[in-house]
């Protein structure tokens, strides 16, 4: 049975249609991995790639600009991922970008995050490896909360314990939750405590009105505490500590000085010691006395003498002229 024209013509829409549709998956996957554009390999190394997978996507700063295109195990802690990047984002690729792995979502495939690095570096080049950053796996973390849940329950079985003896009046913080008497003294203690709180307040506010008013002026600890007052009060100090020395000198000097004249041989310790020369010192100066009255009388009956009478005369006029000049 021939195939009418109008079936020819669905078919080969069919086909064409297919066709189609053929092409543009293969574009979109194509395009999605990076197969059509100009790409570079970047390469990471991790402890734990978590599940990632070939083909899974690149992010940067959130943008998808590549695939994972292999996944090489180098020893039991490291493991090596070649990305396929688009070429044009090397430019903004920095060496010191951070590669971490994610998932796509809650329950999304697993992707490889590149976070760009802090402070100035070079741009990355093809085939370089950039640091990777292992983050927390959930194993980790449930075995971290399955650790904290034991701990958790050990706590609570203690301090279920210790409430227990408390409520039965065990232990200091039982006797003192149970004990009456003990409360009350407590009660009295605490209310002693208050009070005294209170004076001590007051005390310290009187204090404080007590050195306020030191500082002032117009009292002594407040001119102490001039600057001016202070130098002056120093340097008085410092007056009196030489002038101190300088008395110590002299009194030093003085006692050589008294010990020389009582240990000594001269004048002065002779003077002192012999009594014989004293009575001799006493009657030269009695007979000393009476010369000089002799002398007295002598020249008082000279100015009488006929002789002498004129020179004393003169003698006087000159005096009474000098004092005239004077005046």
């Amino acid at each position: 049975m021939e195939k009418t024209t109008s079936q020819k013509i669905r078919l080969g829409l069919f086909v064409i249609i297919g066709l189609l549709i053929f092409i543009l998956a293969i574009y979109f996957i194509g395009n999605k991995q990076q197969m059509f554009g100009k790409t570079e390999h970047l390469k990471a190394v991790f402890t734990n790639i978590g599940g990632l997978q070939l083909g899974n996507n690149v992010r940067y700063a959130g943008i998808n600009v590549g695939t994972v295109q292999e996944i090489t195990m180098i020893n039991d802690t490291a493991i090596r991922v070649d990305m396929i990047i688009d070429k044009s984002i090397f430019k903004n690729i920095k060496k010191n970008a951070i590669a971490t792995i994610g998932s796509d979502g809650l329950v999304g495939s697993m992707i490889i995050n590149i976070v760009p690095g802090k402070g100035v570096a070079d741009f990355v080049e093809a085939n370089d490896v950039i640091t990777s950053f292992n983050r927390i796996r959930s194993d980790d973390m449930l075995t971290t909360l399955n650790t904290t849940n034991q701990n958790a329950a050990l706590l609570t079985a203690d301090l279920l314990k210790i409430t227990k003896e408390i409520t039965e009046g065990k232990g200091t913080v039982g006797i003192l939750i149970n004990d009456t008497v003990m409360a009350n003294d407590l009660k009295k203690t605490m209310r002693y405590l208050k009070i005294t709180s209170q004076g001590t307040s007051e005390s310290v506010v009187k204090l404080n009105q007590l050195i306020t008013n030191l500082n002032k002026k117009d009292n002594v600890v407040g001119v102490l505490s001039d600057t001016v007052v202070a130098n002056k009060i120093k340097s008085i100090t410092i007056n009196l500590e030489k002038s101190s020395r300088e008395i110590n000198k002299v009194v030093e000097n003085l006692n050589a000085t008294i010990l020389n004249v009582k240990d000594g041989k001269g004048a002065i310790n002779y003077l002192s010691n012999d009594p014989k020369l004293v009575k001799n010192i006493d009657s030269t100066m009695t007979n000393i006395n009476q010369a000089s009255s002799r002398l007295n009388e002598n020249l008082e009956a000279l100015k009488h003498n006929f002789f002498f009478k004129g020179y004393f005369k003169k003698q006087e006029k000159a005096k009474e002229k000098a004092k005239k000049k004077k005046n």
